[in-house]
């Protein structure tokens, strides 16, 4: 199996510094503790982990339907990840995946079941396990 690689590079205090997130194959991503903490507009690596389990829940969702027999013709999903002050430090206690999909050749009973699997099979869902994933899932007919 192919290895996915990236790296980040941080000059200067926390305060007044900057920071850059590169994934190998994209350009680089800017972001600061006013993009991370005070809502300045750029980004932040918690942008990023959601961005990563949004695509790898969708990738991973088109295959579960197809498998249940179900065509799917689009997906969209967003996840909210949420950010917070826990004693000296921070976590991310929750994900919250939001997801709108095409698909036929099923219902609502069946999307809502490989959706459920799927949020919880995904492999950066795996990975992210010890944050509470929720998924609100909707097939749009």
């Amino acid at each position: 199996m192919p290895t996915s690689k990236a790296s980040a590079t941080w000059e200067g205090s926390l305060a007044k510094g900057r920071g850059s997130m590169k994934p190998e194959h994209a350009t680089d991503i800017a972001f600061s503790v006013a993009t991370r903490f005070e809502g300045a507009k750029g980004s932040n690596p918690e942008e990023v982990v959601g961005a990563a389990l949004a695509g790898c829940f969708s990738m991973a969702l088109s295959l579960g339907l197809e498998k249940a027999g179900m065509t799917p013709q689009s997906i969209q999903t967003s996840a909210t990840v949420h950010l917070e002050k826990v004693g000296d430090g921070f976590a991310v206690p929750r994900i919250e995946l939001k997801t709108e999909v095409r698909a036929t050749g099923g219902d609502d009973a069946k999307f809502a079941s490989v959706a459920e699997q799927t949020k919880k099979g995904c492999p950066i869902s795996k990975l992210l396990s010890a944050a509470e994933i929720t998924l609100d899932a909707k097939l749009v007919h």
